[in-house]
């Protein structure tokens, strides 16, 4: 590692966090730990024919800790569920959060906390370090293997009325707690798995190219790709393999410590945009982008795209030219979607080329992009749009 990069001064925080089987069952015992009284119990509304906030109810009863259930969200969490939330914390005289979901419902929980104790309207939160007081104890069981939010320092809301995504950004923002549990990931569609896990893989991709990478950052993204790499296949094929998952929950996990340190890049701006606008699943937006803004991004950063390549088993030859390494980089990439069966384009979402401009505009703000390894221009965004219209099929 170049000594520049080594004596870099960098900071890196996380919170606690169980990792293995049965640790949803440990929900009751980690908050009466925190002096919890009453939790608001954030929850995906999907999550309810699978049990797993029931369940995380009575680890909460069982402990003496009163529960209000709160799951009035979307997938893409608005900024009126986070006020109704918090409306709902206040009025029911909640002193904590317990947030059971993917990355929507801990995002929503964060941001409810938030509101809480600053009495300020979301929005107002936008940016990097703009919470003054921190939230209420948090509390997070993630129920997808991707987001990384359970440990992160990030939360993503949607604007509705000028339809975009804000980014928070706030040591405020990073649970007390997270249990991480294997088991309750078996319920994952499909879709869902493919997706959430090429959300990890971008977090880590986008970690170890950050601007903002240090050391410590580069060992859990890296092996967070390789992890991705081995693993998400299996999970996709058998469903029920619990090692596979397990090792995808520790992916997402390792990924979310690396990106809520080195922060992340283009392919989140692009994709905020995009969800933000058109209300589409934030790991679709990754998987479509991932591979396009590596081919822009790669000449900037062109040995550590070499070994994410690697991880996903780019050939390269020894002694190849820039212009070759870059291209199995992104077929390796590229590969991967395809046997993950992620093959759509923009243009097949429904997306015209005549938003292109706006989305770019839109992107070229995210605070996400201050740390991409190369600065780019709006055409420049415009084009990778351009390029991720077309379907890998």
């Amino acid at each position: 590692m170049p000594q520049k990069l080594l004596l870099s001064m960098r900071k890196f925080v996380a919170p606690e966090f169980v990792f293995g089987r049965g640790g949803l069952a440990l929900a009751g015992r980690q908050a009466a730990g925190l002096g919890v009284r009453r939790a608001l119990v954030v929850a995906d509304p999907g999550l309810f024919p699978f049990g797993w906030p029931q369940q995380v109810e009575e680890s909460l009863a069982q402990a003496g800790v009163a529960t209000v259930l709160f799951s009035d969200l979307s997938s893409n969490p608005r900024d009126h569920e986070v006020m109704d939330g918090a409306a709902v914390f206040a009025e029911t005289g909640c002193d904590a959060i317990v947030a059971v979901g993917g990355g929507s419902a801990m995002d929503c929980g964060k941001a409810i906390g938030i509101v809480s104790a600053n009495k300020r309207h979301v929005l107002e939160f936008e940016g990097i370090d703009n919470v003054e007081r921190p939230g209420p104890p948090l509390l997070c069981v993630p129920t997808t293997a991707g987001t990384g939010a359970e440990v992160s320092q990030f939360a993503i809301i949607t604007d509705t009325q000028n339809r975009r995504k804000v980014v928070i950004a706030s040591k405020t923002l990073i649970p007390d707690a997270a249990l991480i549990d294997p088991d309750v990931t078996v319920t994952m569609p499909p879709d869902l798995t493919a997706h959430t896990g090429l959300d990890a893989l971008t977090h880590a991709v986008e970690a170890y190219v950050s601007s903002a990478s240090g050391p410590v950052t580069d060992l859990f993204a890296l092996e967070a790709a390789r992890l991705v790499a081995a693993a998400l296949p299996v999970a996709l094929a058998d469903p029920g393999d619990i090692e596979a998952r397990g090792s995808m929950l520790l992916a997402s996990l390792y990924a979310g410590l690396a990106f809520s340190n080195a922060i992340l890049g283009a392919v989140h701006a692009l994709s905020h945009s995009l969800g933000g606008m058109l209300d589409l699943p934030h790991g679709l937006c990754n998987a479509i982008l991932l591979d396009h803004v590596i081919a822009y991004n790669y000449d900037s950063a062109p040995e550590r795209y070499d070994a994410l390549g690697q991880a996903l088993g780019a050939a390269m030859e020894p002694g190849a030219s820039q212009d070759c390494r870059r291209a199995a980089v992104v077929q390796a990439f590229s590969d991967f979607k395809r046997r993950l069966g992620v093959t759509q384009g923009l243009a097949e979402l429904g997306i015209s080329p005549a938003v292109f401009v706006d989305l770019a505009r839109r992107a070229l703000d995210d605070p996400c992009m201050l740390t991409n390894p190369r600065k780019p221009t709006l055409a420049e965004l415009e084009a990778v749009y351009a390029s991720a219209s077309r379907s890998l099929a």
